[in-house]
């Protein structure tokens, strides 16, 4: 009776899955059908923006990784949501960003931390509901090995040794490439495997990479990372989140057109010095010909015809860029820019426009990089700044009432409305984390004090009047958007944050 009830269960959920809408394999999923979608089941759902960038570059791969996964015959399943039409469904698993991915397995439900292509989703999908590491046969080695970009095996005689215990816990872990295990010899053999031991295979560089380091997760994973990247990785959309999210935080950046004439003489040049510098920068190229790529060099303040160039970028609590002083990329001028950053005697290149013309004219005054310091922090006056980025449609909203405000005070000669374009001017002492951001640097003390009210023209008179009380920002909330700016704030940022 127990088993014809599991079978008629399992009918049930078949049926079910089978009624519902699919597009290329992927189920379509409506606040009607979720429950009976994920129920007792192994599901991975993304929750999607039909106008998200991010989701239609996914959309591709979504699908065919659900059309491979359909074609073995596997009872994983791959489903989405529209979050903008099924809302109550969004808000019920907490959908703050585009996509959001979520696994829900028989019944639990995690984060999908995985890649973006469909070898990524297939892998990591395997490896929460599967063993962590394929056990391979005389048959079976050769074509795993050559079948990926990067795997990895663990040649073990007795797979319950420590040692095999450190490399199975870590593959469990690690979600970035496949795992293998083997106790048999003719494995060792076919494999150049002499010893017991782990060895990461890959399709570039020296091919192959063998652990030689004492058996600690630790220092495994750290091994696996150090060389499962080639020595100059390219930059793009598959690529972005392996080096963004490494452990290596300090990125060596070569500005390059794929199609010019010396882009492979370059490209050799580059991998050389690279070596050198092996688990302590990372050396990327990013292809200026790629129209994706133009706002990641508007970023840097770079200009296409100043290519090829580099740029350093140090990803630690802020981001901190550096340029070259020569610009020559021969190997002697690559060397000593990576040594200069990383010995600290190349300092943090700021970007700043040049101070335009008639700059204090208007009654909201213009800064730069160049002119903020001086104006800023004039003592004499309150000075309140409005750092905006071009593209932000918050600023544009604010924009009529901050010049209606500069109109108030323009005859006030102990007040100064100004304001400064963000993302192409950069200051040492002030990062800015979301736009609009308003500070008032305050007359005397130069105290700056960051506005946090509603951006009235009464709200901010008010924060000015009271000289920087009203409407404070509490210090845990500067880093912090405020809510009302969030959806915005997903449109305009995740795609500027998510491309560097």
């Amino acid at each position: 009776m127990y088993i014809k009830l599991i079978f008629l269960t399992y009918l049930f959920t078949v049926a079910f899955t089978d009624d519902i809408k699919r597009e290329n394999h992927v189920l379509v999923l409506t606040k009607d059908n979720f429950e009976g979608a994920v129920k007792d089941k192994n599901v991975l759902v993304e929750f999607y923006a039909p106008w998200c960038g991010h989701c239609k570059a996914l959309e591709p791969e979504y699908a065919k990784a659900a059309e491979s996964l359909s074609k073995e015959g596997s009872e994983l399943l791959l489903a989405k949501v529209d979050a903008t039409a099924e809302t109550e469904l969004a808000e019920q698993h907490g959908v703050r960003g585009y996509p959001t991915i979520k696994f829900f397995r028989e019944g639990k439900v995690m984060e999908y931390s995985g890649g973006r292509t469909a070898d990524d989703i297939i892998r990591w999908l395997k490896k929460k509901t599967g063993p962590p590491a394929t056990e391979l046969t005389a048959e079976t080695a050769k074509s795993f090995v050559e079948g990926q970009e990067v795997v990895v095996v663990g040649f073990f005689k007795d797979q319950d040794s420590a040692d095999a215990k450190v490399f199975k816990s870590v593959a469990s872990e690690m979600d970035d490439f496949n795992f293998g295990i083997t106790s048999d010899d003719a494995v060792y053999t076919e494999l150049k495997a002499s010893k017991d031991g782990v060895t990461l295979f890959k399709k570039f560089d020296e091919g192959r990479n063998d652990f030689e380091e004492e058996y600690t997760e630790e220092a495994l994973k750290k091994f696996l990372k150090s060389n499962s990247l080639p020595l100059v990785v390219e930059f793009n959309h598959e690529t972005a989140q392996k080096i963004f999210g490494g452990d290596i935080k300090a990125h060596n950046l070569l500005f390059i057109s794929k199609s010019s004439s010396d882009y492979e003489s370059k490209l050799t040049t580059f991998r050389k010095i690279a070596k050198e510098f092996k688990g302590k920068v990372l050396f990327v190229t990013i292809d200026i010909d790629e129209d994706d790529h133009e706002r990641i060099i508007e970023f840097f303040g770079l200009k296409k015809e100043e290519a090829p160039t580099m740029r350093l970028i140090k990803l630690e609590e802020e981001m901190s860029k550096f340029k070259p002083e020569t610009a020559g990329i021969d190997e002697s001028d690559i060397r000593d820019f990576v040594n200069g950053v990383m010995d600290g005697k190349i300092k943090q290149h700021l970007l700043s426009e040049d101070v335009p013309e008639g700059w204090d004219k208007e009654p909201v005054k213009v800064l730069v990089g160049k002119n903020f310091n001086e104006v800023a922090f004039d003592k004499s006056k309150n000075v309140l700044v409005e750092f905006y980025a071009p593209w932000c449609g918050h600023c544009k909203q604010l924009a009529p009432i901050y010049d209606e405000l500069g109109e108030k005070y323009k005859d006030n000669p102990s007040v100064v409305i100004a304001k400064m374009d963000a993302t192409a001017n950069e200051l040492e002492h002030t990062k800015i984390n979301s736009f609009p951001t308003i500070k008032l640097y305050k007359k005397d003390t130069n105290e700056v004090v960051e506005y946090n009210g509603e951006r009235t023209l009464e709200g901010i008179n008010k924060f000015i009047e009271t000289d920087g009380e009203y409407g404070k920002a509490a210090p845990d909330e500067i880093k912090k958007p405020k809510e009302e700016d969030e959806e915005e704030e997903k449109d305009d940022e995740q795609a500027k944050r998510d491309e560097l």
